[in-house]
């Protein structure tokens, strides 16, 4: 099994991951959009027992449009955000992508809220699309 590391932009946050992600998936939300200062947000999810979590990061709650909580866990040092936990997932960690630095990393397999994707973006046709 691959043993991956995500951290922030200063490095005093890390996660080491040692198993391959349950599912990598790319998200259009605003909500996204506004966290990552990107177009779309791309979130790897991982079983909890294949993660151990360095350094200290606080969080940021922010509740979705069906009402669900997510805590962002960030670097209180840069600012990155690294991590993520949903409620009814509690078994899962979501890690953002970028924070692997790793261009080998997975590809995306799911695209959500395409109804918020910006009309440039361009996707694989084989990857499963959700409005």
């Amino acid at each position: 099994m691959p043993t991956r590391v995500a951290s922030c932009s200063c490095g005093q946050l890390s996660l080491t991951v040692t198993e391959d992600p349950i599912r990598v998936s790319i998200c259009h939300c605003l909500a996204c959009q506004q966290r990552t200062g990107s177009v779309f947000g791309v979130q790897a999810r991982f079983r909890n027992q294949a993660v151990e979590v360095k350094g200290k990061s606080q969080n940021f709650v922010r509740v979705g449009d069906g009402g669900t909580k997510a805590v962002f866990n960030f670097c209180a040092e840069c600012g990155s955000t690294v991590y993520w936990r949903m409620e009814g997932r509690e078994d899962n960690i979501a890690v953002a992508v970028g924070a692997f630095a790793d261009p080998a990393f997975p590809a995306p397999v799911r695209s959500v809220y395409e109804e918020r994707k910006h009309p440039w973006v361009q996707l694989p046709p084989d990857m499963e699309h959700l409005e």
